[in-house]
């Protein structure tokens, strides 16, 4: 490749690097609102519904995640980051959940109680009635989920810009007429 064809392709790479920087610092400053958010909200419930009836000791004896965080990697092989509903299935969890022969006769077992099909809104262990602060508490942590998980997936493809434009510059440096 000739220098010149470099010298724009490094350009390009490196505008595109300082966008996603700057995408980065805009995503950072979004998250931390967000947790500041949710954290002040959840302070002022507390002082709504009383301390003790904020805290672990409502938590569900048996919890079940609403999101997870799924990574996948894209045709040029960087890796992104996904939330997704813990209730939606993904290919690999579709078809029968239990082994393909079975017993039809003998000593029958006490089934296991199956997870609930969609996971229970963690508010309900606070009550039917929680103020709207526990609410909005519970959407910025939401939101703040999902920036982490965008923040993840944008570092990743800085990293692939960063280590690309290390490579033009070595092939830059070695195309130059004094280098040895």
């Amino acid at each position: 490749m000739a220098a010149p064809d470099l010298r724009a392709e490094l350009d390009s790479l490196l505008l595109q690097l300082l966008r996603d920087l700057e995408e980065l610092e805009v995503k950072r400053g979004a998250l931390n609102a967000r947790v500041e958010e949710g954290w002040l909200s959840l302070a002022k419930a507390r002082y709504a519904m009383g301390a003790k009836s904020v805290g672990p000791l409502q938590y569900a004896s048996r919890m079940e995640p609403q999101v997870c965080v799924c990574a996948s990697e894209t045709q040029d092989g960087l890796q992104t980051f996904r939330v997704v509903r813990a209730d939606a299935q993904t290919p690999e969890e579709v078809g029968p959940r239990e082994p393909a022969l079975r017993r039809r006769k003998g000593p029958t077992k006490t089934p296991e109680p199956e997870p609930s099909a969609a996971p229970q809104d963690p508010l309900n262990w606070f009550g039917i009635l929680v103020p709207h602060s526990l609410r909005q508490a519970q959407t910025s942590f939401r939101e703040g989920l999902q920036l982490a998980a965008d923040i993840a997936s944008l570092q990743t493809r800085i990293d692939w810009g960063r280590s690309q434009l290390r490579e033009i510059q070595e092939k830059l440096k070695q195309l130059e007429p004094g280098a040895a």
